[in-house]
């Protein structure tokens, strides 16, 4: 009976696993990786700011830019550290947060992030990819720049996310109800992006349900898994990111805040300069930005906040065969727009609105 009963589950359970490696419990990565001083100031004051703009407290506009998504644990820090200067210049119009994005979400197939694929071979050595992307998150935090991130795993938030000032629930993933279970028990503020259709309706869903009470299933700091139980996240706003077409102008804001306030929402967006809003041009983010400064100067007041997609180096590229053959700063993932570019549409964005800033502000 034994030997027939070991046969039996073995035909119903873990047909398709070939296998698992043990990865440390959060708290034993947060022990390797402490934050304290700076860093933890960094984050703090992060989430401060950024709520303090959603609840128009702070007259400032949310500015997140980097990387599509991070393949180069030293080249972000590069970025890191032409970015920081940047954003102490323009503190007085932006609150400047740098994209640290490490899960990169696939309609199909493709490398999906450094915390899966930190070495771009398909090894999938996730236990080298938290503790590669841990620390880079620290690094970037004692620079005193806060950071924000994409949630697309449930469980890499336990590892993460107390470094982080600000989270999104991607297009892919803004309809899930795990994410919105996830979203509703994150301690940043967190942004919903309408789905890749374009379609408003399912972000703005999500905001309700994640600002509710919610219980979920993951694991503790211990690596225990346990039920987590929510009061909900009262800091969620929209993000447009475009859809079929894009989705920034100022009638495409008008319908959004009539939709928001109907559904009892506050009138918080973020427009996402890049994706469906860019069609996937990089150089059509400033196209976007110049909308958005318009909106600004014409008197709009629901705008808190924009997203760029910007690297070292303009463009993208496939990962080539020989590693050794990939272009230093260029993108692994989506296109960006290069430093040298960034660095000027901030300086030249700030200066547009900041009089408008003061002004709605009052």
């Amino acid at each position: 009976m034994g030997k027939e009963h070991k046969k039996d589950n073995g035909e119903i359970h873990n047909l398709h696993i070939t296998g698992y490696e043990l990865l440390p419990p959060p708290d034993a990565l947060k022990k390797e990786f402490h934050i304290d001083g700076e860093a933890l100031k960094t984050v703090r004051e992060g989430h401060r700011s950024v709520k303090g703009v959603l609840d128009r407290e702070d007259p400032r506009l949310i500015v997140v830019v980097g990387p599509c998504s991070i393949h180069n644990p030293e080249e972000a820090l590069e970025y890191a550290r032409l970015l920081k200067p940047l954003a102490d210049e323009l503190a007085d119009d932006l609150l400047i947060l740098m994209r640290v994005y490490f899960e990169k979400p696939r309609t199909s197939v493709g490398w999906e992030g450094l915390i899966y694929d930190p070495f771009l071979d398909g090894s999938m050595r996730i236990d080298q990819g938290i503790r590669i992307g841990r620390k880079l998150m620290l690094e970037i935090a004692e620079l005193g720049l806060p950071i924000a991130i994409e949630a697309l795993d449930l469980i890499s938030p336990q590892y993460l996310q107390d470094l982080v000032s600000w989270t999104a629930i991607g297009a892919r993933t803004t309809e899930s109800p795990t994410h919105r279970k996830l979203a509703s028990g994150i301690s940043s503020a967190i942004g919903f992006k309408n789905n890749v259709d374009g379609d408003v309706m399912v972000a703005i869903n999500g905001i309700r349900s994640a600002s509710a009470n919610q219980s979920f299933i993951s694991v503790t700091g211990k690596g225990q898994v346990a039920v987590f139980r929510t009061e909900g996240n009262p800091h969620c706003h929209l993000i447009l990111r475009g859809g079929k077409s894009p989705n920034y102008e100022a009638h495409h804001v008008r319908e959004c805040e009539d939709i928001l306030r109907k559904t009892g929402h506050k009138e918080n967006i973020m427009i996402d300069c890049s994706h469906g809003n860019s069609r996937k041009d990089p150089a059509k983010q400033l196209d976007v930005l110049k909308s958005v400064a318009e909106q600004i100067q014409q008197g709009n007041k629901s705008i808190i906040g924009v997203m760029m997609e910007s690297n070292l180096m303009e463009g993208n590229q496939p990962i080539p065969d020989d590693l050794e053959d990939i272009r230093p700063g260029v993108s692994i993932t989506d296109a960006c727009v290069s430093w040298e570019t960034t660095a000027k549409i901030l300086r030249d964005f700030a200066a547009e609105i900041g009089p408008s800033l003061k002004s709605r502000s009052a």
